[in-house]
């Protein structure tokens, strides 16, 4: 158990300490769109920092090990990145229309038709790539000043913000190494210009920049790269000026939380093998696990909304999955949706605040038990031997 904890706090602290501290940035949800649902918002991200910095510095097992392993320092205060405001204009038109429908409907459909505009209508909304990407940009712009700062930055996704904080590590982790990208594209013609003009890792925001990327990402998910040679190879020199623009500071994204996660609900296109996008998410998959990044999912039990991610798998087991190899893993992937949260189901979506112990000592407790899962053997076969006699039940 002492070794486990050393190894983890070891992975913890080393993928933050090129840093000189951590900087928590909170992303909203749905139905955050007026100043009275943002003043909601705020006031919950207000009440839960300071407990789940608390449970981060103070934690019993991680503060043992922390003074031989150069502390920890997490800013007081917290970061909320609020883009609640975009959707506003879109859901007001929808609301008018609502209007009209309310004059030759029954009331009945009339209330069912305002719940799904209030609650899901965001959640639509910032899927769509022309409203999701400037919200990505905007992210990056923020966790840019906390680099600067030299803040390691960790993202916390509330329901619809769980979106955000997926395809903000999509799009802006530095994951896609360019040779192989050309390769797996099938572009012999291009192989010795590329071998000859060698570019850093770079990321699908920089390859899909409107004016001077490579090319644009299709319906399906297949980057399609522009037919002018000349000009692709023009927009390949400046790749590198590209990628400090547009993605993410290299190093500094430590990690990502979602909780009350709806996002298997709207992604699960995504486990469609015949999506393309399939081969950029398993070299995100890839890139997280060999940098020391950890993605986690934090749910409530009673939350209607808060839906697991998948089943936890060990490295092995993805590897296999994704048909994929990963060179010295160090980096998290767990979910743990099974808190209890003592609140009705009704309210359990909008309680992580109010729950803030329960919630922040879940974190915490997440943190060293999915490292655990997935680097500490005899651990990891008694959690699948005791799943499997569940499933068996």
């Amino acid at each position: 158990m002492k070794k486990i904890l050393i190894l983890f706090l070891i992975f913890f602290c080393t993928s933050c300490y090129a840093a000189d501290s951590l900087s928590f940035i909170y992303i909203n949800g749905s139905n955050n769109n007026d100043s009275k649902m943002k003043n909601w918002y705020e006031k919950g991200v207000n009440k839960l920092h300071p407990t789940l910095r608390k449970k981060f510095l103070k934690n019993r097992q991680i503060k043992k090990y922390y003074s031989s392993l150069g502390g920890i320092n997490i800013k007081e205060q917290p970061v909320i990145f609020f883009w609640g405001y975009n959707s506003k204009n879109d859901l007001n038109f929808v609301k008018s229309q609502l209007k009209v429908s309310k004059m030759v409907s029954s009331t009945g459909a009339y209330i069912v038709r305002n719940l799904i505009t209030e609650f899901l209508h965001d959640a639509i909304w910032v899927q769509k790539p022309h409203n999701m990407l400037p919200i990505l940009d905007e992210l990056n712009e923020q966790v840019k000043i906390e680099a600067k700062e030299g803040n390691g930055v960790i993202l916390y996704g509330y329901s619809a913000g769980t979106f955000v904080t997926y395809e903000y590590m999509f799009n802006k982790l530095r994951y896609i190494n360019i040779e192989n990208l050309f390769k797996a594209l099938k572009q012999d013609d291009l192989s010795n210009f590329i071998k000859n003009n060698p570019k850093n890792n770079t990321c699908i925001s920089a390859l899909t920049e409107d004016k001077e990327g490579l090319g644009t990402l299709s319906s399906s998910g297949h980057l399609i790269l522009k037919d002018d040679k000349t000009l692709l190879k023009s927009n390949y020199m400046k790749l590198d000026d590209l990628t400090e623009n547009y993605c993410a500071p290299d190093n500094m994204i430590k990690g990502v939380v979602n909780f009350a996660s709806p996002l298997v609900l709207f992604y699960s296109d995504m486990s469609d093998e015949n999506y393309e996008l399939n081969y950029y998410n398993k070299l995100m998959i890839k890139y997280v696990l060999q940098n020391e990044i950890f993605m986690m999912t934090v749910n409530f039990k009673e939350d209607p909304l808060g839906f697991p991610t998948n089943r936890n798998m060990t490295v092995s087991e993805m590897e296999q999955r994704l048909d994929i190899s990963i060179d010295n893993p160090k980096g998290v992937i767990y979910d743990n949706s099974s808190i209890w949260s003592k609140r009705m189901f009704p309210f359990a979506h909008t309680s992580y605040w109010s729950a803030k112990g329960t919630f922040s000592n879940s974190i915490v407790k997440s943190f060293i038990t999915g490292y655990k899962f997935l680097y500490d053997t005899k651990y990891q076969q008694k959690v699948i031997k005791k799943n499997r006699k569940k499933s068996e039940l």
